[in-house]
């Protein structure tokens, strides 16, 4: 069951929408389930004299009472307006339960307490089978205003209570950081528009997934400018600061033909100036690397940063676990980006899903993800996509996915918890999708018996505790020929093998095998860093013992390559 509280100014304006046949004729039986006085409110949906301004003039009268007290000044806002919904699937509540719903709402977020005969004035709206409309005028008949502070949090608390007695679907509780979700209106207007999202949840995506790939606030409202969406800054009086920003979707406009804005923290509380700038430094694009001499390390990278979040989300440390949550909430968007193929979708709903599990109530150390949101940050700008390491970076999200949930559930943030489960299951879906026909290719270049008889006896002496498990996973000939690769870029399988089982424990893995092969393949070829290392010791040596060769015209800074690929 859902409450969704809001306030206006416009009594009758409201009252003829509850009691209409709805922009879309879907209003069915308009009448008031529940009132401040059942006797005394007129109601237009079955009293045929009874008309919407009878029933405005009769909410409003202690409106107008404060009206004359404040020399002519109406309150602000005084409309106070919360739809309540019960969930698809839910069974059907009748006029009485739906009346004992609004009695129970208006006492429990302030606006009519129970035996208090000088309260707000209300009613209650039923014009459809899931849901009632609980309208009120935020003026007392003292003429006070009624306490209403967290509102809707108190009534999400008592729809919960509501949940447990009438039988009905068991809503997660949230804590306050979940982002605003579209109005009825907003979803008319995109559907009647033919968008299968609304301007708020197409602009909310859209701002997530520049702030992950861009190094600055600069560039943040650039590329969105560059998208077409349209940007306008507030700022401080004195300083000229930025102190807020609100964005516009290209087309969307009100009935005047403005643009229809929404600011950053109504998209999302993270995505607000402040919060932005905990993660995005003022950083300069000449100050960091942007590519490395490997492309293959950019994959690399991100993957070793992703298993030492899966450490930290350990640590006990939830200042540091929500900083790279956030982070990889941002590598989320980063890899869908560097990503072909049609796993694509599901790294992008992988994405999307994660936003609810990257932020709670705890306070974030993004700090301490830097290495996570910067290695992530490169993949926006990678230029080719290695087949193995991208599996081995998708195999390392899944687990981490799968962590999140755990670590949120273990903290009580339902919300969360469901939001990284959902994202878990789209970035399995999408490593299924990738990895079965490698896995499948690994097995059949398989090594001969011998050789995949030494590495046998190398897992038996490195790995004693696991090695029947992994001897018969499935996925044993496929990690006998990553072995055979690992053999021949430089590596010791037995060195290796325990290095890369330190990374995180096997004794989850459900197939071991198929863990340690894309553990392996994300370690770099050794023969080939020591061969670039060599070049770059040689080159940095030749540079210094002359400065001003013209071999320097060659070398150029990492941006600058990157523009001459």
């Amino acid at each position: 069951m859902v409450p969704d509280v809001s306030t206006g100014s416009d009594t009758r304006g409201l009252i003829a929408y509850l009691f209409g046949p709805g922009r879309r004729d879907e209003h069915t039986d308009p009448h008031i389930v529940a009132a401040w006085d059942m006797a005394g409110a007129p109601d237009p949906g079955r009293d045929p004299e009874a008309t919407y301004s009878q029933l405005a003039k009769r909410l409003d009268a202690h409106v107008d009472l404060r009206t004359r007290e404040l020399g002519g000044k109406k309150p602000s806002q005084h409309v106070w307006h919360c739809p309540v919904r019960t969930a698809p699937g839910d069974r059907y509540l009748t006029d009485a339960d739906w009346a004992e719903v609004a009695r129970r709402v208006v006492h429990a977020t302030g606006i009519a307490p129970e035996g208090d005969e000088r309260a707000c004035r209300w009613i209650a709206v039923r014009h459809a089978d899931d849901h009632i409309h609980i309208m009120a005028t935020t003026v007392r008949a003292d003429g006070r205003r009624p306490r209403t502070h967290r509102d809707g949090q108190r009534a999400q608390a008592e729809c919960r209570r509501f949940e447990a007695e009438f039988g009905l679907r068991r809503l997660k509780p949230g804590d306050l950081t979940a982002p605003r979700t579209p109005t009825g209106a907003e979803r008319a207007k995109a559907q009647c528009q033919g968008q299968t999202v609304t301007a708020r949840h197409w602009l909310r995506e859209q701002a997530y997934a520049v702030a992950a790939a861009v190094h600055n606030e600069a560039d943040y409202f650039t590329v969105l400018q560059s998208l077409g969406i349209k940007v306008k800054t507030r700022l401080g009086p004195e300083t000229g600061d930025v102190i807020g920003y609100s964005l516009a979707a290209p087309g969307d406009t009100n009935a005047a033909g403005e643009p229809v804005w929404y600011g950053g923290s109504k998209l999302a509380p993270d995505l607000s100036i402040n919060r932005l700038r905990e993660r995005l430094p003022n950083q300069k694009v000449a100050d960091r690397p942007r590519y490395v001499a490997d492309p293959a390390a950019l994959w690399r990278h991100t993957t070793t940063a992703i298993h030492a979040a899966h450490t930290v989300l350990d640590s006990g440390d939830d200042a540091a676990a929500q900083g790279h949550l956030a982070a990889f909430g941002d590598a989320l968007y980063n890899i869908a980006s560097a990503t072909t193929g049609a796993h694509r979708t599901e790294l992008r709903a992988s994405a999307t899903a994660f936003n609810r599990a990257r932020r709670s109530a705890i306070r974030a150390d993004h700090q301490a993800a830097t290495a996570l949101r910067e290695a992530a940050k490169e993949l926006a700008y990678a230029s080719n996509q290695p087949g193995g390491l991208a599996i081995a970076l998708l195999f390392a999200t899944v687990h981490l996915a799968r962590a999140a949930a755990k670590w949120h559930e273990q903290r009580g943030h339902e919300q969360q918890a469901a939001a990284a489960e959902g994202a878990f299951r789209h970035l399995q879906a999408a490593y299924q999708h990738a990895a079965t026909p490698a896995l499948a290719d690994l097995a059949r270049r398989a090594p001969r018996a011998t050789t995949a008889h030494r590495y046998e006896q190398d897992v038996r002496a490195t790995l004693p505790n696991h090695a029947d498990q992994i001897l018969t996973d499935p996925n044993w000939p496929a990690l006998t020929t990553t072995l055979a690769q690992a053999e021949t870029a430089g590596h010791s399988p037995r060195r290796l093998l325990i290095e890369v089982a330190a990374q995180r424990e096997l004794d989850s893995a459900e197939h071991p095998s198929e863990d340690l092969t894309w553990r392996i393949t994300a370690q770099p070829n050794r023969r080939t860093h020591a061969a670039r290392s060599r070049s770059t010791i040689s080159e940095t040596s030749s540079m210094s013992a002359t400065p001003h060769s013209p071999a320097m015209s060659m070398v150029r800074r990492p941006e600058e390559r990157s523009r001459h690929r």
